[in-house]
């Protein structure tokens, strides 16, 4: 299999150097049998590799399992590992096979090899010599056939000299080793890597693409990404959303400039893009800020909240689910304000002591009545069908209807 082929297979975007000579080393690796050290910080896809080393590897039959050691519970990190026997601890109710057992004959990739306690490293070592290891709270030794692939995002020899990780452990892992590149040092990928996520998030959430001026596209490379591609990928898709919600629905693809883009960049801290606050001065920058994993999080669950709240009202539009009686009539009880609630972006109410401008309700209003317009003329009056274009329902159309539609 060419390189090529290989990052088309396992979805890696780039054609840095550094990154080619990684991947072909993970490759040349793969057969030996040798455990493997893979390096690099938070974010670079480390986990990538280890699959193309099982994939690569004469074990490519076999499990393949992730352990996020850094997510263990430390009092159960030897029960994880190696499995337990039932009455070994409080809540042992029964036998448990650990990854050991359960990856015998193939691959157990352990990330964040540097969060292992130092007894369960003592333990890892002694299965990495002969394959034998004890379940917890039993003196059968069992015997298994692993190939360990490590990953570390922090400079292991470092940990070895301050006591935290085991000298001989760490010789035993880093007999094969390979560095992935942070994207600081990949800016050739960086716009690649853009284009790849606008594109996939705008097509499966019906957003419109965003592509870059090249002086945009260098600002965008001057960042340092401390999150490297998986802080990319939460601000592109954090960006598309807050873009989408400011265009013609219809708008398939927009080009930012470098004075578009700037005000939306992370800080050099690493903050995250900002939230529109509504009620909030433009440019205020008042309210909370959330990292890219949190980003993500908002935006699933408004995703899914907004599935829930449709299937809700149309439960109710046909009449299958009974009002409470002391309920107001559902015209009265719908949203107040925005009446739709927006999917693309979490909508913040701030309390702000300004006045609002005179009229500015008013020219809300009109910029609304003209997307309906233009909904109801692409769709020759359907109403239905432009209802479903600006995702609300038919009813919520109905009324927000311009005066000129209402006869009709």
């Amino acid at each position: 299999m060419d390189l090529q082929a290989l990052k088309n297979k396992y979805d890696i975007i780039g054609n840095d150097p550094v990154l080619n000579e990684a991947l072909e080393t993970a490759v040349k690796f793969a057969p030996t049998g040798l455990s493997v050290l893979i390096q690099g910080e938070s974010g670079v896809g480390k986990e990538n590799v280890a699959r193309i080393i099982h994939q690569f590897s004469t074990r490519r039959q076999g499990n393949f399992f992730v352990v996020n050691c850094g997510a263990l519970p430390k009092e159960l990190v030897n029960s994880e590992l190696f499995g337990h026997v039932k009455g070994s601890f409080t809540g042992a109710v029964d036998n448990r096979k650990g990854y050991f057992e359960e990856s015998d004959g193939g691959t157990l990739f352990l990330d964040e090899i540097a969060e292992l306690p130092l007894e369960s490293q003592a333990l890892l070592l002694r299965v990495l010599q002969s394959g034998e290891y004890r379940k917890v709270g039993s003196n059968k030794v069992e015997h298994t056939d692993v190939r360990v692939v490590a990953a570390t995002n922090v400079h292991l020899y470092e940990a070895v000299k301050r006591g935290k990780f085991r000298e001989d452990l760490y010789f035993r892992l880093s007999a094969a080793q390979i560095r992935i590149p942070p994207l600081r040092e990949r800016k050739g990928d960086i716009y690649l890597l853009f284009r790849k996520f606008t594109s996939d998030f705008s097509e499966v959430n019906g957003m419109c693409k965003i592509s870059l001026k090249p002086e945009a596209i260098r600002l965008l490379e001057q960042y340092r990404w401390p999150g490297n591609i998986r802080q990319l990928q939460g601000f592109t898709q954090s960006l598309t959303a807050q873009v989408s919600v400011k265009v013609t629905p219809t708008l398939q693809r927009i080009e930012l400039s470098a004075q578009d883009l700037e005000p939306l960049m992370p800080r050099e801290q690493g903050d995250p893009i900002p939230v529109v606050y509504e009620g909030a001065p433009a440019g205020s920058s008042a309210g909370p800020s959330f990292s890219a994993d949190e980003r993500q999080a908002i935006f699933k669950a408004i995703f899914d909240l907004k599935q829930e709240v449709d299937a809700l009202k149309a439960r109710l539009d046909r009449r299958e689910l009974p009002a409470p009686a002391a309920a107001a009539p559902l015209e009265e009880a719908e949203w107040q304000g925005e009446e739709e609630f927006s999917a693309h972006r979490p909508i913040v109410h701030v309390e702000t002591h300004e006045q609002p401008e005179e009229g500015s309700s008013l020219s809300v209003r009109r910029n609304e009545e003209d997307l309906i317009r233009q909904a109801l003329e692409k769709y020759h009056g359907n109403r239905k069908k432009a209802a479903e274009e600006l995702g609300m329902s038919e009813r919520t159309l109905y009324r927000k209807l311009p005066p000129e539609y209402r006869k009709k």
